[in-house]
């Protein structure tokens, strides 16, 4: 029994191990000067994510809006050190406007859903964010 066990263990580390693997690339957003927004084009496939870093002031406010053709394609805002994102665009929709609560980084990760990552699914988005 203790064999059967080792070797189902051994065999879900095996399976597990490409979601170790997701590339999770992290870019630092600074707008150009003079400029209180950006808009990003980019691309992602499969588990991939891409986490966009920005500082911001308590009491401003961020509007994110995330187009794609790709249905599956959707985004969190995350405080730094946050257990729970601030917004979340799979259940309320890809834009929005959020009053910051307090001074720091936030974090806009953009990600495919489960089913569509699951496929290998490719997804090119435009991320647009502006702070006032």
């Amino acid at each position: 029994m203790n064999l059967l066990r080792a070797l189902l263990i051994g065999l879900g580390v095996t399976f597990a191990t490409p979601v170790l693997a997701d590339n999770i690339r992290q870019e630092t957003v600074r707008f150009a000067s003079g400029t209180s927004g950006a808009t990003i084009n980019g691309k992602i496939k499969g588990y991939d994510s891409v986490e966009y870093k920005l500082g911001i002031g308590a009491g401003q406010k961020m509007s994110v809006q995330l187009d794609s053709s790709n249905s599956s394609l959707y985004f969190n805002v995350l405080a730094a050190g946050a257990n729970a994102a601030l917004y979340n665009s799979s259940m309320d929709g890809n834009g929005t406007s959020i009053t910051i609560p307090s001074s720091g980084n936030y974090v806009v990760q953009v990600y495919l859903m489960r089913n569509a990552a699951r496929r290998g699914e490719t997804a090119n988005y435009q991320l647009t964010l502006y702070i006032e």
